[in-house]
């Protein structure tokens, strides 16, 4: 009697083991699945496989007017300047563990035909992201701009590794801190972002994406025609921090790519 008052007693914790478990599981899955998802450059978080990592992220892999491209074959056509309105700014710098960023402060803007864009932040990829007939540059700058509807420009800076360093990217590399996600406010060092212009502003412009997670389109894309010249010890280091952080060459899909006379 004893013996079967023991076995039932162990058969009624095993059951309730069981209940237990299947409890837990979906808590534990839910865990799971609210953990963000990481993106980078390399192995299995890299481009090719950043539509997989988040449903959120799946233009990276279905869109059809995504960036960077290698911008060839542009038809050139009487295109209205580029015209800036950037202002000095306290600097207001990140290392966010994808790039070196740069925040600007407001007051800043574009404007292109009858469109204004304000600026928001700028920021890094090593090597180039966008090539020119084939050619890729050592860096890139993105200068991240949005108009008072919402809809995103993006101005493209290419830089080439040369005999004149850039002033202004050593003032950038020297206030970067090694510890990432860490913004350094220096509000007695201002910079002016058209110190990184080219001496001539002539362009190509395409419809294209961000290039970064979740690669939103609808983005319109002007890129310099000119690179600009920085130093070998500029590039290396920022290589020193991102050895690359460029995606991948997207296909064009027959896209209208028009390039400024």
């Amino acid at each position: 009697m004893l013996l079967w008052r023991v076995m039932n007693i162990q058969s009624m914790w095993k059951r309730l083991g069981l209940v237990l478990c299947f409890v837990t599981l979906p808590v534990l899955s839910r865990t799971q699945a609210s953990s963000p998802e990481h993106w980078g450059y390399d192995g299995k978080d890299d481009p090719k496989h950043w539509s997989k990592l988040n449903p959120e992220y799946a233009l990276c892999g279905t869109g059809h007017t995504q960036s960077p491209i290698n911008i060839t074959n542009a038809n050139k056509e009487d295109l209205p300047p580029l015209q800036f309105n950037y202002n000095a700014v306290p600097l207001s710098i990140v290392n966010n563990g994808h790039t070196v960023m740069v925040n600007y402060a407001p007051g800043s803007t574009m404007t292109v035909g009858d469109t204004t864009y304000a600026l928001k932040q700028f920021h890094f990829h090593h090597p180039s992201e966008n090539h020119i007939n084939g050619k890729k540059y050592d860096l890139e700058a993105h200068l991240v701009h949005a108009d008072a509807d919402g809809h995103t420009a993006v101005v493209a800076i290419l830089f080439k590794r040369g005999d004149t360093p850039s002033p202004l990217l050593d003032t950038l590399w020297t206030n970067i801190s090694p510890e990432k996600e860490k913004v350094v406010e220096v509000s007695s060092v201002f910079i002016d972002v058209k110190d990184l212009l080219p001496s001539s502003t002539g362009y190509y412009t395409y419809a294209g994406s961000l290039t970064t997670p979740p690669c939103t389109e609808g983005v319109t894309w002007y890129v310099f025609k000119t690179p600009v010249s920085i130093s070998k010890a500029q590039v290396e280091a920022f290589a020193k921090l991102y050895k690359h952080d460029n995606r991948f060459i997207e296909p064009t899909n027959h896209r209208d790519i028009r390039e400024s006379k």
